[in-house]
């Protein structure tokens, strides 16, 4: 998820160990999106750059809407979002990545933010196509979830557009 971090060779294997139920998808799936929050909120603070802003703003705007969603849906469905090992991983990832973030600034911070981002969205794509899908019981789940891959596969070619400037 988080440039080296977050879900590279940590969530994977967390993912691998267990086949996780709705109420663990639907934890999981909003906590990715409250992470991405966190981070674009971080990069809105440090960055000056308009394109890293303008991402990151997209990245505020998008990832609240499928986390409103998310949740509507959770209380449609009377699903209870359940902590589990793959939330707790992927937030303590990204508190680590944050607080690395935290100390760069300028354009250090702008390469390290999108190329984190760029890393995320493979990560967090990945985790959906073939773990959280195949793995949701509930068909509304299932196509929440294949929605919001459609939109994540959008914001990885976006983040790839914007380092690919940074260079």
């Amino acid at each position: 998820m988080l440039a080296s971090l977050y879900l590279i060779g940590t969530v994977p294997a967390v993912l691998a160990a267990e086949t996780p139920t709705d109420p663990q998808i639907a934890h999981i799936a909003y906590t990715a999106g409250v992470i991405d929050v966190e981070a674009a909120k971080q990069a809105l603070a440090k960055s000056k750059n308009k394109e890293v802003r303008d991402f990151a703003k997209n990245m505020v705007r998008d990832h609240k809407a499928v986390n409103a969603k998310a949740l509507a849906l959770a209380k449609k469905l009377k699903i209870k979002p359940e902590d589990n090992n793959t939330s707790k991983a992927l937030t303590e990832a990204a508190k680590t990545e944050r607080a690395k973030l935290g100390k760069l600034h300028g354009a250090a911070f702008d390469k390290a933010y999108i190329d984190n981002e760029v890393a995320y969205h493979k990560q967090v794509n990945n985790d959906l196509e073939t773990v959280l899908i195949p793995s949701a019981s509930n068909a509304e789940l299932k196509s929440l979830l294949e929605t919001g891959l459609k939109v994540f596969q959008g914001h990885e070619q976006h983040a790839e557009q914007v380092a690919a400037k940074l260079q």
